[in-house]
């Protein structure tokens, strides 16, 4: 077998990816006392071993105004159903939690339907929002 058959192999299996935020203002206790993040990690990858998505912390993703910031990326199977990166703003209750870990256990983008309280916690990519005020 080939290095890019089993590269190719791969990314058709990846599950659906949770892009946990924790720079500057994600994750900061200082700046968003009563939330405890470390806590809402441990459940995050908890989740992620029980229900075989993956959980990933990152630096800061653009948007701190709108922190806790996670982005739930489609599984290989769900992007070829047409689901797309799904930025989420204000992640830092046990409701929206649940709602991220229901709906990455569940397929993600593209393969779940995302639950209705969530879609209200969508934001804008750093990037996209900005092409779109240039306009």
């Amino acid at each position: 077998m080939s290095p890019r058959t089993v590269t190719v192999g791969a990314a058709r299996a990846r599950p659906c990816t949770l892009v946990v935020c924790r720079g500057c203002c994600c994750g900061n206790p200082r700046k968003h006392p009563g939330t405890d993040h470390a806590w809402q990690l441990d459940r995050l990858r908890a989740a992620a071993a029980e229900h075989g998505f993956q959980v990933r912390t990152t630096d800061c993703l653009g948007p701190c105004d709108q922190a806790n910031v996670i982005v739930v990326q489609p599984s290989a199977a769900g992007r070829r159903a047409g689901g797309r990166a799904t930025w989420i703003g204000f992640a830092m209750d046990d409701d929206c939690t649940d709602d991220v870990l229901r709906w990455a256990a569940d397929g993600g983008p593209g393969m779940a339907k995302t639950p209705a309280a969530l879609e209200l916690q969508f934001i804008r990519p750093p990037r996209e929002a900005r092409l779109r005020a240039r306009r």
